[in-house]
C-alpha cells in the first residue's frame, strides 16, 4: 500500500526554510560529502529553487541557498575534494532518479 506523500504547501515550505538554514549553519558539510551520501547538494538544491522559480539566474539561486554569493562560499569553506570523495558521490549520483 502506497503512503500518502502529499506536504501542505506551508509545512513544505517551513521545512525547506528550515533546510536551508541549516545548510546555512553548518559549513563542515561539505557539498561533496552531501553528494556521497544523499546525491544532492546546495548548489542541486538552488538549482532545483531556480527552475522552479523561471525567474532566478543561477548565480540569484545559490545565493539564496549558500546565504552568500556561491563563489565567496566556496572560497571561504569549500576544500579540495578526495578521491574517494570523488568516487563516493560517482555512487550516489548514479543511484539518483532521472528527474534530478
Amino acid at each position: 500500500m502506497q503512503q500518502d506523500t502529499h506536504i501542505s504547501d506551508a509545512a513544505a515550505a517551513a521545512a525547506f526554510r528550515r533546510l536551508v538554514a541549516h545548510l546555512q549553519h553548518r559549513h563542515d558539510a561539505q557539498n561533496i560529502d552531501l553528494m556521497g551520501l544523499a546525491g544532492f547538494c546546495r548548489n542541486c538544491l538552488a538549482d532545483w529553487v531556480m527552475e522552479a522559480d523561471g525567474q532566478l539566474t543561477k548565480d540569484e539561486a545559490r545565493t539564496l541557498i549558500h546565504g552568500m554569493p556561491a563563489a565567496e562560499w566556496k572560497a571561504k569553506y569549500q576544500s579540495e575534494a578526495t578521491p574517494v570523495q570523488l568516487q563516493r558521490m560517482q555512487e550516489s549520483v548514479a543511484k539518483n532518479a532521472p528527474s534530478h
